[in-house]
């Protein structure tokens, strides 16, 4: 059985972090959180597909950003080009009538370690 771990509330994220993590400013009004990617494979096929099944579930924009690469968080092989493996982050900006709603659903997603055991 998996354990569910709490994130502490996200800080707010300078234009810079963003711009560096993105190599873009986000969008204006997105809602920006950092990440850690804590479990044991990071975000490989598995995990990058329960990434996007849970953005597609919303109204929302999904955009996933390290290393100044920026993919849509409704795609699999762009996830996985992110090369994002554990001990690293991800910027998660999110646009549109849900975004507040897939935000909060991918931190807990990520918190609870994409549901894998370890």
């Amino acid at each position: 059985m998996s354990q569910v771990v709490s994130l502490p509330e996200s800080e707010a994220v300078s234009a810079e972090a963003v711009q560096e993590a993105c190599g873009t400013p986000a969008p204006a009004g997105a809602l920006v959180r950092v990440l850690p990617i804590i479990n044991k494979r990071g975000l490989h096929a598995r995990a990058s597909a329960k990434f996007v099944q849970t953005v597609e579930r919303f109204t929302a924009a999904v955009t996933v950003c390290r290393n100044g690469e920026a993919v849509e968080g409704n795609s699999i092989m762009g996830l996985m080009m992110l090369a994002a493996a554990p001990g690293t982050t991800v910027t998660v900006t999110a646009t549109g009538k849900e975004a507040s709603e897939v935000m909060e659903a991918l931190t807990a997603l990520v918190a609870n370690r994409f549901g894998e055991e370890e």
